[in-house]
């Protein structure tokens, strides 16, 4: 058995594993340049500095099907067995970024979030902000494009869309259209432009041909084809620029000073975690009905079935955050433009989630040399 299939759910805490009791402070600047804040006091924040269990846990995710670990964990009740007593509170969001600014105000405690992010506000803050604590799915990302545009030699002139400014699907492309050859900038201009969307309003742009394109995780990838007309067409899927199609689309990121006041709360999540992604594994006939009526809570509409089935076929859900691949995505980030260089040594903190795997007779994962395991 492997950290990234068929890890057995368990009931109530382990055995902690407790933390050094430093408490870092959580105020950084994020991406879009806004001055540093304070962490966030009152209703859910930390009153003290002592450690032990939070009254309350502020968990950030997106309504998408890579993020499909935290919408089963909310649906299954998973998290709400494992922290007990803890209240879990909930925030969505539409891409990185954002979750980033509400992570480093202190407006929440940890959030799944793409790689990208998670990278900009550890070097943002010199390693000071928050601790990459498990992974949550790989692949499932995608450049979907009109009728027209057969090849990369076709993308000049046009305009494509992104999630947000310095996301990663954002980063995915801007280094791409590099290696090509296109210059891009983060003002829209360049050979190609690139306009962060919103992704509900990029199906709507693309449907009334405001838009060439888009590079989009799931179920956007899934939802253009279905719906977006003009005959789209995927130009690139994310997975095959990488070794055996690995690359991480969703990890699980705590802020630090939480992490190091809480350590037995953020045990709690990781439980809950462990157990979403064993349940995606063991109960692939179920995932989809539990999946889209979690989507229908956020959004309000389910998604139909052949899009919701073509999305889980481009998504693996795996604890593993699949740490060898971040120096590339750090270079990916230089490339494109949208971060700072820097140093993302101490980037992941698998020690509690290692304790738990270990525990359950599976493999541990690693941190391939950029943190604690």
């Amino acid at each position: 058995m492997n950290a990234t299939t068929r890890v057995r759910t368990r009931i109530g805490l382990v055995g902690g594993m407790m933390l050094a009791a430093a408490i870092v402070a959580a105020a950084v600047l994020a991406l879009s340049g806004c001055a540093p804040q304070a962490a966030a006091t009152g209703a859910g924040a930390e009153a003290s500095a002592s450690t032990g269990r939070a009254a309350e846990l502020r968990l950030g995710y997106f309504a998408n099907v890579t993020h499909a670990p935290a919408l089963v964990g909310l649906e299954e009740g998973l998290f709400a067995e494992a922290l007990g007593d803890t209240k879990l509170s909930t925030q969505a969001f539409n891409a990185g970024p954002a979750a980033i600014e509400a992570l480093s105000a202190g407006a929440i405690d940890a959030t799944y979030i793409g790689p990208n992010p998670s990278i900009n506000t550890f070097i943002q803050s010199g390693g000071q902000s928050a601790h990459i604590v498990a992974g949550a799915a790989t692949g499932g990302a995608a450049l979907v494009v009109r009728e027209g545009i057969d090849s990369v030699d076709d993308l000049e002139g046009t305009t494509i869309a992104t999630p947000q400014l310095g996301n990663t699907q954002d980063v995915a492309l801007r280094s791409w259209l590099a290696d090509e050859g296109f210059a891009t900038d983060t003002t829209g201009g360049g050979d190609v432009h690139i306009t962060p969307t919103e992704n509900a309003q990029t199906l709507t742009l693309f449907q009334q041909g405001g838009l060439d394109g888009a590079w989009l995780p799931e179920p956007w990838v899934s939802r253009l084809l279905a719906d977006g007309g003009h005959g789209a067409q995927v130009l690139v899927d994310e997975a095959d620029l990488w070794e055996d199609g690995a690359f991480p689309t969703t990890v699980l990121l705590v802020r630090a000073e939480f992490l190091a006041q809480h350590p037995e709360t953020v045990q709690a999540l990781l439980e809950g975690h462990v157990a979403s992604v064993a349940w995606l594994d063991e109960h692939a006939d179920e995932a989809p009905a539990v999946i889209n009526a979690a989507l229908e809570a956020e959004t309000g509409k389910p998604l139909a079935d052949a899009v919701l089935s073509r999305a889980l076929e481009h998504v693996d859900f795996s604890v593993d955050p699949h740490a060898e691949t971040f120096e590339t995505l750090v270079a990916n980030g230089l490339e494109a433009g949208t971060q700072k260089d820097g140093s993302i040594d101490g980037l992941f903190d698998l020690r509690l989630l290692n304790e738990l795997l270990e525990s359950d007779g599976a493999e541990p994962v690693s941190a391939g040399g950029l943190g604690e395991e």
